[in-house]
């Protein structure tokens, strides 16, 4: 057991949207992520989605409202709201859901994927 240095993880990889898990916790996955342009609107039918920024700004567009979560602020997507994640510059964040999550969702693009790296 350690404590995780949450930049120091960040600085391990540089693809943008491609989460990286760096534990697991009561079944929920924690992800790190560097996001930057617009990602693809999708939903999570069984799954809520906690974002939180640690560097950067995020704009949490959904159908009926736009969010926007600065560095230490977070956001939960409750489980089949629409949202499009989107970051003008890049910016990371930490992510909580349950293991099996796909980040795309309902939606199948070319940048979705079946598996998370673990740092």
């Amino acid at each position: 057991m350690q404590a995780v240095n949450l930049e120091k993880k960040h600085d391990l990889f540089s693809e943008h949207w491609s989460p990286k898990r760096i534990g697991v916790l009561n079944g929920q996955q924690i992800l790190l992520a560097k996001i930057q342009g617009e990602f693809v609107f999708h939903k999570h039918d069984d799954e809520d989605e906690l974002f939180m920024v640690t560097k950067g700004r995020l704009v949490m567009e959904l159908r009926e409202e736009t969010v926007v979560v600065e560095p230490g602020e977070l956001f939960v997507v409750p489980k089949g709201v629409e949202h499009k994640p989107t970051a003008e510059e890049e910016t990371h964040l930490l992510l909580f859901e349950p293991l099996g999550t796909k980040h795309t969702g309902d939606v199948q693009a070319d940048f979705t994927l079946e598996s998370y790296e673990e740092l």
